[in-house]
């Protein structure tokens, strides 16, 4: 089995790999392709990731290369994990829009706007390369925008399934308050990406006991502080949101923080200066703690158990990232929306979704049709095409600040949109 890693030169690149080398039970890797234009940087991940193997006795064999078409030449795997424009355009996205008083993050509102314009147009690119060169290799995208770029992906007929951590790492802290192994806890996870809820909290099976009250009774206060929500709105609400709701439910008071303190991009740009070093140490053979700093815990079990599912069809239930098919009724059959699908060699099927209550569907049913005018403006570029897309976000929604954040967005991004 040979798998490939399209921005394999990140520094986040080793949890991927420690979860491969832990799992090769449930993921038999033979051979492991790091592709990245970075040199420099793809030679430390790619030492660090070869002692990892070793030290956990994984028999795979891990190669870089910055030739794409021949590093994904005959996967049955590619992911995809890219960040056009760097640490750089991140900052940039995460401060231009609290100029004009919106939320400044990397994957909503005006920011993720930026940055799906950037990663469309690149993502369908290699993926068209990856049709030529392993025309049944699995697309697995973690690259976000997830949603958009996923629902680009499948629109252009690719073999791709989109992947998140929020709903895994949900499960992991549940299995945790419960004194439980992960297994034995399922969610009823609903919505798009980065805008999702957790209904309920199953144990044992899909149709087991909810154990979500009581979770909120007894650890509620525990689980606000984690999502930065007062106490209150959880009970309100008796559902648990993603963190990422908090843009939606508290605008104004993010954007006060954020204006007060340095952006994600440039704390995640320290961090990344560190780890590097300590990959530089040949003496390194594991993934140092520092980079539990650097996000997304728990994409690598994920990554695993999805690549596993789609190589060997083994029809288990996973939350990731697949069209609607009439999954939600008040959404397009090609809209993609994040529940937990069953997942075998044929790609992935949602599985039924319970009625959503109007105060959630509303809500998708807005930034679902945000994402249509995204993806058209990443399509098809021009100035109006981005104007409408900010327009219709519900982080923005009104004319004059759709018009600076427009020009805002062009002025920052021009390298990376071809129509300017």
């Amino acid at each position: 089995m040979k798998l490939a890693v399209v921005g394999g030169g990140s520094t986040y690149t080793p949890e991927l790999i420690d979860g491969f080398a832990r799992l090769s039970d449930t993921l038999p890797v033979e051979e492991l392709v790091l592709i990245d234009p970075a040199a420099e940087r793809l030679a430390l991940v790619g030492g660090l990731a070869r002692r990892i193997f070793e030290r956990q006795g994984h028999p795979g064999r891990v190669t870089t290369t910055s030739d794409l078409d021949a590093g994904v030449a005959g996967a049955d795997a590619v992911l995809l994990q890219l960040r056009i424009g760097g640490q750089a355009a991140r900052n940039e996205d995460e401060t231009w829009p609290l100029e004009c008083g919106c939320v400044g993050q990397e994957t909503t509102g005006a920011g993720g706007l930026a940055k799906a314009l950037r990663t469309v147009p690149v993502v369908l690119d290699i993926a068209e390369r990856v049709r030529k060169a392993a025309p049944d290799a699995w697309i697995i995208d973690f690259t976000n925008p997830v949603g958009i770029v996923t629902r680009a992906l499948l629109k252009a007929g690719h073999r791709a399934v989109g992947l998140c951590n929020v709903a895994i790492g949900f499960q992991r802290r549940f299995a945790r308050l419960l004194d439980v192994t992960p297994d034995q806890v399922h969610l009823d996870h609903v919505g798009l990406n980065h805008l999702t809820w957790e209904r309920a909290v199953r144990l044992g099976g899909p149709d087991g006991e909810d154990v979500l009250p009581g979770l909120l009774a007894e650890h509620g206060d525990a689980i606000a502080a984690d999502l930065h929500l007062p106490r209150p709105v959880l009970d309100r609400l008796g559902v648990v949101p993603s963190y990422y709701l908090r843009y939606y439910y508290a605008h104004d008071e993010v954007v006060r923080e954020l204006k007060s303190k340095p952006s994600r991009a440039a704390e995640v740009a320290a961090i990344e200066s560190q780890l590097l070093e300590m990959y530089a140490d040949p003496a390194l053979d594991e993934k140092p703690e520092l980079l539990a700093r650097r996000g997304g815990a728990f994409y690598s079990e994920a990554a695993v158990a999805l690549a596993s599912s789609l190589l060997r069809d083994t029809g288990d239930v996973q939350v990731v990232n697949a069209f609607n098919n009439g999954t939600l009724p008040f959404l397009p059959d090609d809209a993609v929306i994040e529940v937990p699908a069953t997942v075998d060699a044929t790609g992935a099927a949602p599985l039924p979704v319970p009625p959503l209550d109007p105060l959630y569907s509303g809500l998708i049913a807005n930034v679902t049709a945000y994402e249509d005018l995204a993806l058209d403006a990443a399509l098809r570029g021009g100035r109006d095409r981005v104007f409408k897309a900010l327009l219709s976000h519900p982080l923005i929604g009104q004319y004059e600040y759709a018009e600076a954040l427009t020009d805002r967005l062009i002025a920052h991004n021009r390298e990376h949109l071809a129509w300017t």
